[in-house]
């Protein structure tokens, strides 16, 4: 139940934040492999970025990629928080005197986002190469001309075979290992301040939402530059063999980057990262921490009164 309670948490915030991942995608793609001026700029910030695809593409195309999106997020965030909330019940971060431990903690979120980005991976290539598709006068990066998840996973597989979707699984496990071991050690320990404050009223929305708030922005300063390595080694196109046209993997990716973009080439779409990475942060704990509030009510048993003899 914990895996199925943090999958649909996951699910009900990526509806809403889906467009701002269409938007990060754009972003992380354009002008890849090349100087700054040495491209055009379809893009100009996450704002323009909006207009820019609903003006070529549509007004629904901010949504591209919706199914694989959320069918990773149930299966990836299913695996991670479920996987999270058994280490936590077994109180494995909590130290010997019963407090949150920030190093247990890091550990419990590492290995479950490790677990669950191994899980999710198919999906998060899926969902990047059907967000990357666009029209040409914006398009970005290389175009796979998908019509669906279906299609995609087919071709992929008919291509490819089993390994073929599982490409790119490397640079993902390392973008939510470290972005889930900071997300839930910093959500795990703000809620325990907050509550151990009497800030807010314990285990309320307005403690789940602070400890949320400062759990995103961690996220986002950390993960950003593997979140835009992980895109890349997504969408690359492959040859015959199954092997990337640009990037050999997560450190040939990484040295590309650098020798042609410099050091700000890993941090492109940071803003619409922190836009989309924030709201959905906040969103998902308290889905999470709702849901699992919910659950735990409905499934306590119910005080029963027994005669005495």
């Amino acid at each position: 139940m914990e895996f199925l309670l943090g999958g649909a948490a996951a699910c009900c915030a990526g509806v809403i934040t889906n467009p701002l991942e269409v938007v990060k995608t754009r972003v992380q793609l354009q002008g890849e492999l090349r100087s700054r001026g040495c491209y055009a700029i379809h893009y100009k910030n996450v704002f323009h970025a909006f207009y820019a695809v609903a003006k070529a593409d549509g007004v629904l195309a901010l949504q591209k990629g919706l199914a694989p999106a959320l069918w990773y997020q149930f299966f990836m965030n299913g695996v991670r928080l479920g996987t999270f909330h058994c280490l936590e019940n077994f109180n494995f971060i909590k130290n010997s005197q019963g407090d949150v431990s920030v190093y247990r903690s890091i550990c419990a979120g590492a290995l479950s986002g490790c677990i669950g980005s191994l899980i999710g991976s198919p999906f998060y290539m899926v969902k990047t190469q059907l967000q990357a598709q666009s029209a040409g006068s914006v398009a970005v990066g290389y175009q796979h001309h998908y019509h669906g998840m279906f299609e995609a996973f087919s071709k992929i597989f008919g291509k490819h075979g089993i390994l073929g979707l599982w490409r790119g699984v490397n640079a993902a496990m390392v973008r939510v290992t470290l972005g889930s071991a900071a997300q839930l050690a910093t959500f795990s320990k703000s809620k325990f301040v907050i509550d151990e404050a009497e800030i807010f009223p314990r285990d309320s929305v307005s403690c789940a939402l602070a400890a949320s708030m400062l759990s995103g922005a961690v996220v986002v300063a950390l993960m950003t530059p593997f979140d835009v390595i992980s895109t890349r080694l997504y969408n690359q196109g492959v040859d015959s063999r199954g092997k990337g046209l640009l990037y050999r993997g997560v450190s040939d990716c990484f040295f590309k980057i650098f020798s042609t973009e410099g050091i700000l080439g890993y941090y492109k779409g940071w803003s619409a990262s922190l836009l989309r990475l924030g709201p959905h942060t906040v969103l998902s704990l308290m889905f999470w921490n709702e849901f699992r509030k919910y659950y735990d009510h409905i499934s306590a048993p119910e005080d029963v009164d027994f005669l005495q003899p």
